[in-house]
């Protein structure tokens, strides 16, 4: 419970998270349950060189409901 109450705190503060293949993202922290999950908004990806894959530069996307 203490790493979860430490994240609680953080809500609603950019923070930067390192994934195990090294991608770091930076974003504002939504949200964060028990099990550690987490929720980030306006995220960027932080070496954009690194991983252009992974870079994004669009707001929605939409489908046709006949093609789903």
């Amino acid at each position: 419970m203490l790493f979860f109450s430490y994240f609680k705190e953080l809500v609603g503060k950019e923070v930067m998270v390192e994934l195990k293949n090294d991608l770091a993202i930076r974003g504002t922290l939504h949200s964060v349950n028990q099990y550690l999950n987490i929720k980030l908004e306006n995220i960027k990806v932080v070496d954009e060189d690194k991983y252009p894959h992974m870079f994004t530069n669009f707001k929605y996307s939409t489908v046709e409901i006949d093609k789903v």
